[in-house]
């Protein structure tokens, strides 16, 4: 993507660049890799919201405890 973006890159190798970018994007492996980093997002994204919850003085000691099991469980603590 670098070479479609820089000017000194010729309208040719552009071309060639979005090419093979298009043939990379197709392919079911890339597919399932990005689905995969999807999962992975959520998850870690999951545990900051738990991680602040521990941290919120505004949160139920029961939310808390909550939040700290399940990070526990998953061993993000």
């Amino acid at each position: 993507q670098a070479a479609i973006n820089n000017p000194n890159v010729s309208e040719e190798a552009k071309e060639h660049s979005r090419q093979a970018i298009d043939e990379l994007e197709a392919q079911p492996e890339t597919q399932e890799l990005r689905a995969g980093n999807d999962d992975y997002k959520d998850e870690v994204r999951q545990n900051a919201g738990y991680k602040a919850t521990l941290k919120n003085p505004n949160v139920s000691e029961e939310a808390k405890e909550h939040a700290h099991d399940i990070l526990e469980e998953r061993g993000a603590l």
